[in-house]
């Protein structure tokens, strides 16, 4: 098997890709698109976002301490792209791009109506790391689209069409091949790629 030795660099893919709203307190919300974004706890609850030091969003972040992680769809895929590469200091992206300020209960910045889910965020800590800082955030209110819930009141969010970003091009999630656990299942329930 023949590879290929390269210096280092970011590989680790897919990533999620997320718009991230934040808002300063009198002025228009903005929304940036993140692709390093990950959990990072579960109890507490909690997430990261890395912003490169010179966009617009990350002094309103790193001012506000809050913002607002909304997962994106195919049909957002434009729209996560456009906010991705615009900035807000130029341009109302919420207006550009047709999308609807959703309120949120426990921080100030706005959610994006149209994401599938939102989940509010504050932050706890700040770690600056060369290009990019690091954004470690408490989870503290999650906002779900109802359109998504089964008649159990299960969530089904892998239902939503979720978008990933991998090396410069985005993809939507594809089959299922496994659930958790899946691989130490007794032999006679266990079903390859169930």
């Amino acid at each position: 098997m023949a590879k290929q030795r390269w210096k280092p660099g970011n590989m680790l893919y897919p990533l999620p890709a997320v718009m991230v709203s934040c808002q300063r307190k009198g002025e228009r919300p903005n929304i940036i698109t993140v692709a390093w974004a990950g959990t990072i706890c579960s109890d507490p609850v909690m997430l990261s976002i890395s912003v490169r030091k010179e966009r617009y969003s990350h002094a309103i972040i790193r001012e506000t301490g809050e913002f607002v992680v909304n997962l994106v769809t195919k049909e957002l895929a434009y729209a996560t792209d456009f906010c991705g590469v615009r900035s807000g200091r130029d341009v109302d992206k919420f207006k550009e791009m047709g999308l609807t300020p959703l309120a949120m209960q426990r921080v100030n910045a706005p959610g994006i109506a149209q994401s599938p889910l939102n989940i509010e965020c504050i932050v706890t800590e700040v770690k600056e790391l060369g290009s990019h800082d690091m954004f470690l955030a408490k989870a503290v209110g999650v906002t779900a689209d109802e359109k998504y819930m089964d008649d159990t009141g299960k969530f089904c969010l892998n239902q939503a069409g979720l978008i990933t970003y991998s090396h410069g091009e985005y993809f939507e999630l594809g089959k299922k091949i496994g659930k958790f656990g899946y691989s130490v299942k007794k032999k006679g329930n266990r079903k390859k790629g169930k």
